[in-house]
C-alpha cells in the first residue's frame, strides 16, 4: 500500500491502495475512459455505454433474493464410429477392434448410453446429454439432425476412417475422443489414434483443434472433469458483465488489454458511468419501500450467529441499498456477472457506504461480484466460477516464503463452498476505514485452487494450496495465509500479472484445459 505515497509526481486523487493505481486515467500508458468508450463504442472491443436510465425504469426490474441464473448447460452430442468389416479369404479383411457387427455396435450404443447416464448423475455442473449416434459412412453424419445443437462431440472411436472425424470437427466445436481399452470392446482407435489422426503420420501434433488432452481412454471420471472445464468455458465466453465506472486494466494500457479480452474471451461488457449510478443511488434512496427492505435484511443478515458486527448498522443498510440496485441492473440487463471501477473511492459518497459487504452479497447469492474491474483477472475470476460451480475469491498476494503466502482483499463471499457461509467480521474497508468489509474466517485445511493471470493473456500459473490461518493484519480485511508445496523461489519467480484468483477445491486440470481452448498456456507449480 505504499505506492500511494512513493509516486512523488503524481498529486492526482487516488483515493485507494496502490491495488487500484492502476485503474486511474492518471497512468501515462492508460486511456482514459472517455477515450476508450470513443474508440470502442459497440464495435470489437464489446464495451456499450449504457445511458437513459432511471429509477422509474429499474424500480419495474425484480431484486428478489432469489439466488442468481444457473449456468446454462453443456450440450453434449456422443457419436459411435464403427465398420461392419465383410469376410474374405486369404487376406486381411478386419482391422482391430471389439466392434465387428451391428449387434455389437447395438450393443456399444446401450453401453454408452448407460456410463453417460450414470456420469450425468455424478455431475456438479449442468449438462444435458443427446442421444448416441452411430456413424458407421461417412452419409450417416448427414443424417444426424441434432449436431448443430450441441456444443461439443465425444465421439468413440471404436473403428471407422479418420475422414470421419474431419467432417465432424470442420464443424468447429469442441471434441473429445474417447477409446477402450478395457472397459469394453476394445477399439481401433486405441492403438492408432496417435500416429493416425493426431500427428497425420508425422513426428508432431498435426490436426488442428484436437490434441493429446482431448483423448481419454476408458475413464469416466477423466471424461467428466473434462466436461465440467467445457461447461465452465462455455459460460464464459460471450458472457456478459456490467463494469460499473467502466472497465479497467491494472496498471496496464487499457486498449491493449481491452482487445485481447474480446479476442479470447469475447465478454459483452455494459459499461455503466457513475454519473448514471449517481441517479439511481440517489432516487432508491428516496424509495421508502427500498429503505424498509433494505433495513430488514440488514436484520436477518446481522442476526445470523456466524456474524459480527463491529461498524454502525448504517454501513450495513447502505449496502443493502446498493445490492438492490445492482440486482435491478443485473436483472434489467441479463447479466450474471458485475465489477466496480474505482471503489476505492467513488463509490463511497454516492452510496454512503463501500462496495465491499454488497459484492460478497451478490457473490453468496450466486452472482459473479468483483471489485476493482480490473479486466487483466476478471476474465479468470469469471472461468473459475463457471467451472467450479464456487465463489471466485478476487485477491491481492504477497510475497511468497517459506512455502506459505498471504492472500487479501475485502470483498470476500462468505459461501465459498457455494453452499455454506463461513463466519465473519463485519469491518470497515481498511484503506478508508470506512463502510463495510466482511473479514471472512475461510476453512482451515481446504485445498484451493490459485490461479495468477499474466499481463499479456500467454501464460498464467495455476498453484494449488491449503488454507492454513485467517490472521488478522493490518491489511485487507479478508485474508489467508495458504500453504503449497513447492518452492518458494519458484513461486517468487514464475508468478505472473498482480491479483490472484482463489476457489475452493481442486480445479487445476479443468483451468489448464479450458485455457488452452483459448490460446493461453497454464503453468501448473508443483
Amino acid at each position: 500500500m505504499s505506492e500511494i505515497n512513493n509516486r512523488d509526481s503524481d498529486t492526482s486523487d487516488r483515493s485507494g491502495c496502490s491495488c487500484c493505481n492502476g485503474h486511474h486515467a492518471t497512468m501515462p500508458d492508460e486511456m482514459t475512459r472517455r477515450k476508450f468508450v470513443q474508440v470502442t463504442g459497440t464495435g470489437a472491443l464489446g464495451a456499450v455505454t449504457l445511458s437513459g436510465l432511471s429509477w422509474a425504469l429499474l424500480s419495474r426490474e425484480s431484486a428478489t433474493r432469489e439466488f442468481a441464473p444457473e449456468r446454462k448447460p453443456l450440450v453434449v452430442k456422443p457419436i459411435l464410429t464403427y465398420d461392419i468389416p465383410t469376410r474374405r479369404t486369404q487376406t486381411s479383411w478386419r482391422s482391430w477392434g471389439g466392434i465387428q457387427t451391428e449387434k455389437a455396435a447395438s450393443d456399444e450404443i446401450t453401453r454408452i448410453t448407460e456410463e453417460l447416464s450414470a456420469l450425468n448423475s455424478k455431475a456438479d455442473f449442468p449438462v444435458s446429454i443427446l442421444p448416441v449416434s452411430g456413424v458407421k459412412n461417412n452419409q450417416d453424419i448427414n443424417n444426424i439432425s441434432d449436431l448443430e445443437s450441441a456444443d461439443m462431440f465425444i465421439i468413440y472411436a471404436a473403428g471407422g476412417g479418420m475422414d470421419r472425424f474431419d467432417i465432424l470437427n470442420k464443424m468447429g466445436k469442441d471434441i473429445i475422443i474417447f477409446c477402450r481399452h478395457k472397459s469394453g470392446p476394445v477399439y481401433l482407435w486405441y492403438e492408432i489414434i496417435s500416429p493416425r489422426y493426431l500427428r497425420q503420420h508425422t513426428d508432431v501434433l498435426t490436426v488442428n483443434g484436437i490434441n493429446e488432452n482431448d483423448i481419454v481412454i476408458d475413464s469416466q471420471d477423466e471424461l467428466l472433469w473434462r466436461l465440467r472445464s467445457l461447461c465452465g468455458l462455455k459460460n464464459t465466453i460471450s458472457s456478459k458483465i456490467l463494469a460499473i465506472g467502466g472497465p479497467g486494466a491494472w496498471s496496464q494500457p487499457l486498449e491493449t488489454v481491452m482487445k485481447v479480452v474480446q479476442e479470447k474471451y469475447k465478454l459483452d461488457i455494459q459499461d455503466i458511468t457513475y454519473d448514471e449510478l449517481g441517479k439511481l443511488i440517489a432516487e432508491a434512496r428516496k424509495d421508502d419501500s427500498i429503505i424498509k427492505t433494505a433495513k430488514s435484511r440488514a436484520g436477518e443478515y446481522l442476526n445470523d450467529t456466524g456474524i459480527k458486527l463491529e461498524v454502525d448498522r448504517k454501513y450495513i443498510e447502505n449496502c443493502f441499498v446498493l445490492e438492490d440496485v445492482f440486482k435491478r441492473l443485473m436483472n434489467k440487463f441479463n447479466c450474471r456477472a458485475i465489477t466496480v471501477n474505482n471503489c476505492m473511492g467513488t463509490i463511497m459518497p454516492m452510496a454512503e457506504t463501500t462496495a465491499c459487504l454488497t459484492l460478497s452479497l451478490l457473490n453468496d447469492e450466486g452472482f459473479l461480484a468483483f471489485c476493482e474491474s480490473d479486466f487483466v483477472v476478471v476474465p479468470s475470476g469469471i472461468l473459475m466460477a463457471n467451472i467450479s460451480g464456487k465463489p471466485a475469491f478476487l485477491n491481492d498476494p504477497t510475497y511468497p516464503h517459506d512455502k506459505i503466502i498471504t492472500l487479501a482483499h475485502c470483498t470476500a463471499p462468505r459461501k465459498m463452498d457455494g453452499k455454506k457461509p463461513e463466519p465473519a467480521r463485519i469491518l470497515t474497508h481498511f484503506e478508508s476505514d470506512y463502510g463495510a468489509a466482511p473479514k471472512v474466517e475461510m476453512l482451515v485445511g481446504q485445498v484451493v485452487t490459485n490461479i495468477m493471470p499474466d499481463f499479456s493473456f500467454e501464460r498464467n500459473v495455476g498453484l494449488a494450496g491449503k488454507i492454513i490461518d485467517n490472521p488478522m493484519l493490518d491489511i485487507c480485511r479478508s485474508q489467508i495465509d495458504i500453504s503449497y508445496e513447492c518452492d518458494s523461489r519458484k513461486v517468487a519467480e514464475q508468478m505472473p500479472g498482480f491479483h490472484w484468483i482463489t476457489v475452493y477445491g481442486d480445479y487445476l486440470r479443468e483451468a489448464e484445459y479450458a485455457m488452452k481452448k483459448i490460446g493461453i498456456r497454464l503453468d501448473i507449480l508443483t
